[in-house]
């Protein structure tokens, strides 16, 4: 997933739950298929950065939508998940997975699942994701009379019940969702950055005051929001040789930025990804810092109280 190491918790099986050989058959085709989980969170990923628009919008957060486009997630979760496996589409569900009938699910709330009742009796793939907890889980279910709330809305449409909840065999359950970074930003910086009226002094602002975070081309799009966003990370122009005289250097997706990253202790830049921090020559006073040679010459990791100054030109390499 764009270079992270996820942290899941795969195959969890109720306990005393009855035989089901078509359950276990769809959890085996979907785990040899995704052993770490990575490709149904890209899926995820994919879904909500596709509803926030950011290259378009400048949105980055779930309380940003229309009402109309929040109940959209589900149906966008529910195509990215199928192009993503090539699910066959199902005789009367959403999907067929080793040969069964399997509806797709999606709820912001865990175990908030609607289940229609021409769902009733059929298996349910179910998937809960929080961008702001950069949390996801996806887990099946068979949707069963005696699993389901007796009350349902409107539609008819009913919610799991304790039993049913308890009766999900969970794929995946707390895995790390590739994090929204502008979520984790202040309101102040996110109030600065998007002051500015060009998308190129945006991009170096994102950079100024992100240092040391992964950084997502899809954080990047959203930033600059114009079409050719990279270009504004790039050098010749961009972010990396405009912020090279401060000392700020951009690492991305190349092995020699892996290196250096890791030299210094920073998170190490997975594919689209970028890394920014500010660096200082290295002088007496930083002894024992983590350092790097550069042009012939060792940089540390700058303190709030190193000067300024202008640092080499990395390679591309």
């Amino acid at each position: 997933m764009d270079g992270e190491k996820m942290s899941v918790q795969t195959a969890l099986w109720p306990v005393d739950e009855p035989s089901d050989p078509e359950l276990d058959a769809v959890a085996e085709q979907i785990l040899a298929a995704d052993p770490d989980g990575g490709r149904f969170a890209g899926a995820i990923r994919r879904s909500i950065d596709m509803l926030l628009d950011g290259q378009h919008t400048g949105r980055f957060r779930w309380d940003q939508l229309y009402k109309t486009e929040k109940a959209h997630l589900g149906t966008l979760v529910e195509i990215n998940v199928q192009r993503e496996f090539v699910f066959a589409d199902g005789a009367s569900m959403d999907y067929s997975i080793a040969d069964a009938d399997v509806d797709c699910k999606y709820s912001q709330t865990l175990g908030a699942w609607m289940i229609p009742p021409e769902a009733l009796g059929h298996l349910l793939l179910v998937v809960w994701a929080s961008d702001e907890e950069s949390s996801w889980s996806v887990g099946l279910v068979r949707a069963l009379p005696e699993r389901l709330n007796s009350r349902g809305n409107r539609d008819a449409k009913k919610t799991l019940n304790a039993a049913g909840r308890a009766a999900v065999r969970w794929l995946f359950r707390g895995a790390r969702l590739q994090e929204n970074m502008l979520l984790r930003l202040s309101e102040a910086d996110i109030k600065a950055i998007f002051s500015h009226k060009s998308g190129q002094r945006r991009v170096d602002d994102l950079f100024l005051r992100a240092q040391g975070r992964q950084i997502s081309r899809t954080v990047v799009a959203t930033v600059a929001m114009q079409e050719d966003y990279m270009k504004r990370v790039r050098y010749n122009g961009g972010s990396r040789s405009r912020l090279q005289p401060r000392g700020i250097v951009i690492l991305g997706h190349y092995s020699s930025h892996g290196r250096i990253a890791e030299a210094l202790g920073l998170p190490v830049p997975g594919a689209g990804e970028s890394v920014s921090a500010r660096l200082a020559a290295a002088r007496p006073h930083h002894t024992g810092a983590p350092r790097v040679e550069l042009d012939g010459q060792e940089w540390v990791l700058a303190r709030p109280d190193d000067p300024e100054e202008a640092v080499p030109k990395l390679p591309e390499i």
